[in-house]
């Protein structure tokens, strides 16, 4: 689980990304991209599938408050994605390395690869 792109840092004061892409993962991003236009990535902390990080079209989850925008990644030739949790999952999560990563099989959400019969997941390290 190597990764290939990190997110650049978005929380103020911090210079150390919290969030990274592995080489599956950055590869359907571009390719849901392509398709789809802009994109933003949402991790709620709910049961189940609402625990893994959701990938929609820019704009079409609203964030709030109640939200922590965690990193901005570049996609090269595209675009920026936002990388945004829950503040109450973050609570949890404050002191771990977030690597988004792609695996075989369907989740029950709304994300866009979905179809594609892979669902993201998030593969968690702990920062020392």
């Amino acid at each position: 689980m190597d990764a290939v792109l990190q997110a650049r840092p978005a929380r103020p004061g911090e210079d150390f990304s919290r969030v990274a892409l592995t080489a599956p993962a950055l590869e359907m991003l571009e390719k849901l991209w392509d398709r789809n236009g802009a994109l933003m990535f949402h991790q709620s902390g709910g049961c189940c599938d609402g625990s893994a990080p959701m990938c929609f079209p820019e704009g079409d989850f609203i964030t709030s408050d109640a939200d922590v925008l965690l990193g901005v990644f570049e996609l090269p030739g595209r675009g920026e994605i936002g990388f945004w949790m829950s503040a109450e999952q973050f609570a949890y999560w404050e002191h771990t390395l977030l690597t988004v990563d792609l695996v075989n099989g369907r989740g029950s959400g709304f994300s866009l690869e979905a179809p594609e019969g892979k669902r993201f997941l998030i593969r968690s390290t702990l920062m020392g």
